[in-house]
């Protein structure tokens, strides 16, 4: 079975964020909305086939997440990427910033440093922040070729004795990076000497392209699951955000315990009974879907990258190993951050995310969701095609 992604549901009229939206952050409704990370692709038909059969019973209440719905992301991870999870280590979570919040409560203390490797999606350096604790930050390194790379050089000279925590994004939000086994070694061996707890942000596990593969930190060796927490889920991977349910691989005794504390304060529970047999059914039935999934997410890519590839003047796009996050390097366009996002909305008639907004090192960038259907994904390539056409002759 080979599945059609070139049109999707309209979601004009719903609730959908990236739409209701529009107006309040772009000062009009007249954007086609490619920010926020979800797609606008239908959430596949099996997922929402188990949600019909679970609501033949009259009764939706308090219920537990069944050991099959984790023990079938084990399975998963287990088959895709080579990594070991049990389901006794899983906690329950509505989201990843949510368990990012909790691991920082966790493993820190007011003032404690938290490494953050900037630009990165904003809630690394807003959780940390607004939790009172102080962002270490460690940017990435960008390469002749527009790729980016760690800097391991400067994230030892940031380190001291107050830095516990490293939030890392495998793969990387927003630029891309599939992080290789030597890059991540790296790491872990810069946490192992100082004693840092990691939260590896993992929700973009399943979104690589070929030849690239996820390595889950935590399986880089025994060191390496001692010191982890894995943060993972399928709202991403078949575009079921709204079904609020992902996990959180914790390990080592230790760091359960302490873990634990802080989530029994935050009151998780178990979520819905919806999203449970969702997520479970994802995990069993998905392997088809997605790979005609990313096969499409890439032709999008390939789309994008040879509109742009006529203004290398103007704008540069970022290469790509993983997610369906495109990053543009818009400083060709001599445009300051405000008159760039103006540019998009105003002249291509776009709604993107500023590249400020992941930290100073998104200045000149912006952010584009190219998780579309092939219908959408025209449209904006012919209004994106338009604009820059315009500021040639201009």
């Amino acid at each position: 079975m080979s599945y059609d992604f070139s049109i999707s549901a309209d979601r004009e009229e719903t609730n959908a964020e990236k739409y209701k939206l529009r107006e309040a952050l772009f000062g009009t409704t007249d954007v086609l909305p490619v920010w926020v990370a979800d797609m606008d692709i239908d959430t596949p038909d099996f997922v929402m086939k188990a949600v019909e059969e679970r609501l033949k019973h009259p009764i939706i209440g308090y219920e537990e997440v069944p050991s099959s719905a984790f023990g079938a992301l084990c399975d998963w991870m287990k088959k895709e990427h080579d990594g070991s999870f049990k389901v006794e280590d899983m906690f329950y979570s509505h989201s990843v910033v949510a368990s990012m919040r909790v691991a920082i409560e966790a493993f820190t203390q007011k003032g404690d440093g938290v490494i953050v490797q900037t630009p990165v999606y904003s809630p690394f350096f807003h959780s940390v922040t607004q939790l009172e604790r102080t962002v270490v930050k460690n940017p990435l390194k960008v390469k002749e070729d527009g790729s980016y790379s760690f800097d391991v050089d400067d994230l030892k000279s940031k380190i001291d004795k107050n830095t516990k925590l490293l939030l890392l994004c495998s793969p990387h939000n927003p630029v891309g990076r599939v992080w290789r086994r030597e890059e991540l070694q790296e790491i872990l061996q810069v946490c192992l000497e100082n004693n840092i707890t990691v939260f590896a942000d993992e929700i973009h596990s399943d979104l690589v392209y070929a030849p690239y593969k996820h390595i889950p930190f935590a399986s880089l060796s025994d060191d390496a699951r001692g010191i982890t927490l894995t943060a993972i889920g399928a709202g991403k991977t078949f575009n079921m955000a709204g079904f609020a349910m992902s996990g959180v691989a914790v390990h080592n005794d230790d760091l359960k315990t302490k873990f634990k504390k802080a989530y029994d304060r935050a009151h998780f529970a178990q979520g819905s009974v919806l999203s449970h047999v969702a997520f479970e059914s994802a995990y069993v039935n998905g392997k088809e879907w997605l790979e005609d999934l990313k096969a499409h997410l890439y032709k999008n890519y390939e789309t994008l990258r040879e509109s742009l590839s006529k203004y290398p003047e103007f704008v540069k796009l970022t290469p790509i190993e993983g997610t369906y996050l495109a990053w543009l390097d818009c400083r060709g366009l001599g445009l300051s951050d405000k008159k760039l996002r103006e540019f998009f909305v105003k002249d291509a008639r776009l709604g993107l995310n500023a590249g400020l907004s992941f930290g100073k090192e998104g200045s000149g960038f912006m952010r584009l969701n190219f998780a579309l259907s092939s219908t959408k994904m025209t449209e904006v390539i012919k209004r994106l095609d338009e604009a820059l056409s315009l500021k040639c002759r201009q």
